[in-house]
């Protein structure tokens, strides 16, 4: 009884390494796997987040099915302005966009939203749903 307990062992234990080896060598050989178990975007501290962003007179904002973001002005928002300029026939209007960027607190005696987002990386830009449009306009047409 003892000995096949210890067959059975063995080959539970043989026939399940054999198929985590072959896992193993599929994730390497796709992604480069740090250290700490983690990717290196993973690791880099950055995080993506979706959103509707408008960039007008010198102010960026990222707005976000439940939160709204003041975007830290720098290379990169200018950048990513000019992707969003093909999609706006306003300059109000707001573009979809996925970025990904360093998320923090404002300083207290600084002015502007609570939560701001430096952007590192653009990852899409999309163009607007017609039915999501929202804003009322006042004047003769």
């Amino acid at each position: 009884m003892k000995n096949t307990f210890i067959i059975l062992m063995t080959l539970t234990f043989l026939v399940g390494c054999k198929n985590d080896k072959t896992t193993e060598e599929n994730v390497t050989s796709k992604t480069t796997v740090l250290e700490d178990g983690k990717t290196e975007k993973q690791s880099d501290g950055l995080i993506a987040i979706q959103g509707e962003f408008i960039y007008y007179a010198d102010a960026a904002v990222l707005k976000t099915s439940n939160k709204i973001f003041g975007v830290v002005l720098n290379d990169k928002v200018n950048e990513l302005q000019d992707q969003v300029k093909a999609y706006k026939k306003e300059d109000t209007d707001m573009v979809p966009v996925t970025v990904r960027g360093r998320i923090f607190k404002k300083d207290s005696n600084e002015e502007g939203w609570e939560d701001k987002i430096e952007i590192k990386e653009i990852l899409n830009v999309s163009p607007p749903k017609p039915e999501a449009n929202d804003v009322i306009k006042i004047g003769n047409k």
